[in-house]
């Protein structure tokens, strides 16, 4: 069977079930998410969440625990820089949550990274994060490796946006240049999609499941493009089979 994930990136939860940012209440928009991916694409090995899971409200983490806890997936989630780690921790303390580290499926491993810095927009992997990046890449005993985290380690070609990117990128790229075995990176924060290469690995960013970023655009600027998320199917040689599904009206 070919490992198949889904990522969800972006939701920005409120406790306030009415919640909305950008013009997009986030709740609602997260729930067709799940309700499409579960019509369409249900075949699968776990779930990615990766980052800001809520707007800067732990409130949010209840809507998360309601509505991923009884799915029947593993899900697997980092922080990104509007969540509250410590609350986050707690409120997913329980089975099917888990909070960084790394997990094997079939030929991959992959690796979640917390790159949030609490009080900032700005993304940073401290040195603790790095060496378990190191030892996860070294001790793979053979695999591919799929490495996620919340901020872009590379430029947007957005000059606000990449304002608040990862800020050690040449230290994370150092350790993934070292090993032979990282077939991709894959990120959210920048509410958008890109997918390209650097050194043979592929580098790929996925849209939120509220409201977009306009590519491209030198100040903020919201697209109107509508959520997504994305489907990832995981290919014994290496190769990753993946495409966003846009939730048009």
């Amino acid at each position: 069977m070919i490992p198949r994930l889904i990522q969800f990136t972006d939701p920005h939860l409120y406790g306030d079930a009415a919640g909305s940012l950008r013009g997009i209440a986030t709740l609602p928009a997260l729930e067709r998410a799940i309700a499409h991916a579960r019509r369409h694409h249900w075949d699968l090995d776990a779930l990615l969440l990766t980052g800001d899971l809520v707007q800067d409200d732990a409130g949010g983490y209840a809507h998360i625990r309601r509505l991923f806890a009884d799915l029947g997936k593993p899900v697997h989630c980092i922080a990104g820089n509007h969540d509250l780690i410590d609350e986050m921790r707690v409120a997913l303390a329980t089975t099917p949550f888990h909070i960084d580290g790394h997990f094997d499926v079939g030929m991959w491993r992959i690796v979640m990274l917390d790159s949030s810095v609490p009080g900032s927009a700005v993304g940073h992997l401290a040195p603790p994060t790095l060496a378990r990046l190191d030892h996860a890449l070294t001790a793979a005993s053979g695999r591919h490796v799929l490495v996620c985290l919340h901020h872009h380690p590379i430029d947007m070609r957005s000059a606000w946006l990449d304002r608040v990117g990862l800020d050690n990128r040449d230290e994370f790229f150092e350790i993934l240049d070292r090993h032979r075995n990282v077939r991709a990176v894959l990120w959210g924060h920048v509410h958008q999609q890109l997918d390209t290469t650097r050194s043979g690995v592929r580098l790929l960013a996925t849209p939120a499941t509220c409201a977009q970023f306009l590519p491209g655009s030198e100040q903020f600027a919201i697209d109107r493009k509508p959520p997504a998320y994305r489907v990832l199917a995981l290919l014994d040689d290496g190769r990753i089979d993946t495409h966003i599904e846009w939730l048009d009206e």
